[in-house]
């Protein structure tokens, strides 16, 4: 697999608006997107810190995947999404090479094509690959 690069870094939050502020005013964050997507059980904003982009993800409720994961972890990082040109073409590689994939490629936020592979492939990391459409 060939990534572009780090495409961003998910965070879980448990509350999105109160997260937006600490990044503003810490890093100098730009909200670059913001949306709120029910089939995937989020409030989700996508900010511009430089040259880099960090992903906040709050649960629409407890029994979403970021839910289960904040009952089970707290808040803080959730995944590393890393940018490719073909992302069929990367998934079959990954599988290929022995990573276990949890989905396939599928809409993601912001426009994104995504799929995710499982963090006991990538030493314990949730990994998603996106492809920008």
């Amino acid at each position: 697999m060939r990534p572009r690069g780090i495409h961003h870094l998910g965070v879980a939050v448990d509350d999105l608006d109160a997260a937006l502020e600490t990044y503003e005013r810490l890093f100098g964050a730009e909200v670059e997107h913001r949306a709120t997507v029910g089939d995937q059980g989020v409030r989700a904003a996508s900010l511009r810190i430089g040259a880099g982009r960090v992903e906040l993800l709050e649960p629409l409720g407890a029994d979403t995947p970021v839910g289960r994961f904040l009952a089970s972890r707290g808040p803080g990082m959730h995944h590393v999404a890393y940018e490719v040109a073909d992302l069929d073409a990367t998934l079959t590689e990954l599988a290929d090479a022995g990573a276990d994939l949890i989905d396939v490629p599928r809409a993601g936020l912001f426009g994104l094509e995504v799929a995710f592979v499982h963090p006991d492939s990538v030493h314990g990391v949730l990994s998603e690959v996106v492809s920008v459409g």
